[in-house]
């Protein structure tokens, strides 16, 4: 079994608050607050920030010029193309490039972003990934589901480019091969007690995600 299933089945409970939660059920039906998904935006910019720098700390903790060079890849991905997209979605909602950088971290952005940077300074590349896993892989498993519901993608539903974008074939592969990074680096020798280790970290930074999402409807009560 995939070590992204194994750790998904050891957090069932928490999997699923996160990836069924309120807030992305809202954006498949449209009914989500416009002032929530754009407080959203602003922190998931800020979020980006930050997962810059845990993938330049992936970089450093490469076991390989092999790891190295992927997570080279992934660091140049975010500096320059997602965040320049960003910048360019929060436009259409209002948000200029001015008021991203004015914006201060929500606690929820600096809860779970410093965590994986944590993770990653104490554990190995391994625990820095698994601790990533729940934003890469999640998106795109997220995405996936709502865009089956019926009108998730019509133009009426504001957000069905968000769903397009993470149910895509091109984010659908990098989530792919996050998962498959997990078992590159897991390798076959995971003991029990190892991958317990691992569930912990993939259990909070879950529990994390969700109280990003958890943020976004706080912001527009």
């Amino acid at each position: 079994m995939p070590l992204i299933d194994r750790l998904i089945a050891a957090n069932d409970a928490d999997w699923r608050a996160y990836t069924h939660h309120a807030f992305v059920e809202a954006m498949a039906d449209g009914t989500l607050p416009a002032p929530a998904f754009r407080h959203y935006l602003i922190q998931d910019y800020l979020f980006l920030i930050q997962f810059a720098r845990a993938y330049a700390l992936a970089v450093f903790k490469g076991r390989s010029l092999s790891d190295m060079r992927a997570s080279l890849k992934g660091l140049s991905a975010i500096l320059d193309l997602e965040m320049d997209l960003h910048v360019r979605t929060c436009a259409g909602w209002g948000i200029s490039a001015a008021d991203l950088e004015a914006t201060p971290e929500d606690t929820p952005t600096t809860a779970y972003t410093r965590y994986v940077i944590d993770t990653g300074l104490r554990g190995d590349l391994l625990d820095l990934h698994v601790a990533l896993a729940p934003c890469v892989i999640g998106y795109a498993v997220i995405a996936e589901r709502l865009a089956a519901r019926p009108g998730a993608l019509e133009s009426s539903n504001p957000y069905a480019f968000w769903i397009g974008e993470y149910a895509g074939e091109a984010y659908r592969d990098v989530a792919r091969s996050a998962a498959e990074t997990l078992d590159a680096l897991a390798g076959d020798d995971l003991t029990p007690r190892r991958f317990e280790q691992l569930s912990v970290v993939f259990g909070q930074a879950t529990r994390l995600e969700a109280a990003f999402w958890q943020m976004g409807l706080d912001s527009a009560r």
